[in-house]
């Protein structure tokens, strides 16, 4: 009897033993850290995942880009513009950017469209821009200096056309190394009183023209490099009779390209201004034969026709945009079918903006 009441006291003291063990084993589970890679219990991700995305760049999105249009040299040697894609300067610097961007062996090389090259010389630095009452002045490094005599003009053309572009620029003057130029350093072109579009562009030069009853006018004609269609300026001497301007650029338009090139010819050779064109409140009114149409039945006018006569008329400083109506038709539309219901204005063609 006694050794059995030992037996059942002994049995009962290491039970406890045991469940004591256990419960002390459920305690300190609990205080234990969790292992440094666990994710949070409610599923979401670890902080310093996201910090190192963002900081090697794997969460952000693609670099923003924005159009500039950009006067190259083409493979016929004319100055012409192609819009490309530019990185949006992080420094809002935009007339440095595209300056840069027609450098010679610049960061333009990888997008330039086949047969056209940069035309500023090669190593070429912009060393600083100051915009002052339309007047843009553009510092450059002295590598500007090495270039060829027969790029004079080209240079100097492709930088002002492109500089410009924008709302607020009218004039370009250059400076090298801090110093004024007076004139360029190869050919000495007079810059000292800067550069504008009135100085022209891939100037045709004529014999046969009268100069005096005649005024030295941009126009633009297509022409087209390996299915890639662009426009071409050219200023070329335009005879104006009985002082009507906007009726001879018309018509200069219609004759086609003064001289041999690879320049298209984009209207009918019948068509003719009924009416004599009218300007009112910045808006050109003209009036053609059904020879202009593209497709009389639909009434379509080709795109090349309409942009052909947009980008030279809105040359002229009193010409902000162009309503062209066709006689007997009681509405136009593009080659898309989209009928024009307003005026068409050089920002619907190419959207400027200022620096």
């Amino acid at each position: 009897m006694r050794k059995r009441f030992m037996l059942m006291l002994i049995t009962t003291f290491c039970t406890l033993l045991l469940l004591t063990g256990c419960f002390q084993g459920e305690q300190s589970l609990q205080d234990m850290d969790p292992p440094p890679n666990a994710e949070e219990v409610d599923g979401k991700e670890d902080p310093a995942t996201d910090k190192e995305e963002s900081a090697n760049g794997e969460s952000d999105s693609t670099a923003q880009t924005v159009e500039r249009q950009l006067f190259l040299l083409d493979s016929n040697g004319l100055v012409a513009p192609q819009s490309l894609e530019l990185p949006v300067p992080e420094s809002k610097e935009v007339a440095a950017q595209v300056l840069e961007y027609l450098v010679k062996d610049g960061p333009v090389t990888a997008l330039l469209p086949n047969g056209f090259q940069a035309v500023l010389p090669a190593g070429t630095e912009i060393l600083g821009v100051d915009i002052s009452e339309g007047t843009i002045t553009v510092d450059l490094s002295e590598d500007f200096t090495e270039y060829a005599a027969s790029e004079e003009k080209q240079i100097l053309e492709a930088m002002t056309f492109t500089l410009t572009q924008f709302d607020n620029v009218e004039r370009v003057k250059l400076r090298v190394g801090g110093q004024d130029l007076k004139a360029m350093p190869v050919s000495g072109t007079p810059v000292a009183n800067g550069y504008t579009r009135a100085n022209g562009i891939n100037i045709v030069e004529s014999d046969t023209v009268d100069l005096i009853n005649s005024k030295a006018l941009t126009m633009y004609f297509p022409t087209e490099h390996e299915n890639n269609q662009y426009f071409v300026p050219v200023t070329q001497y335009v005879e104006v009779k009985d002082g009507n301007l906007h009726q001879a650029i018309v018509q200069a338009l219609i004759d086609g390209p003064a001289y041999e090139t690879n320049l298209m010819h984009v209207f009918n050779d019948e068509t003719i201004l009924i009416d004599d064109p009218k300007l009112n409140s910045g808006v050109l009114d003209l009036v053609f034969s059904q020879d202009v149409l593209k497709d009389m039945e639909n009434g379509v006018i080709a795109d090349t026709v309409m942009e052909t006569l947009v980008r030279t008329l809105t040359e002229q400083e009193s010409i902000e945009a162009v309503n062209i109506k066709v006689e007997n038709v009681e509405q136009i539309a593009n080659e898309s079918g989209e009928v024009y219901t307003e005026p068409v204005t050089r920002e619907s063609i190419i959207p400027s903006e200022k620096l």
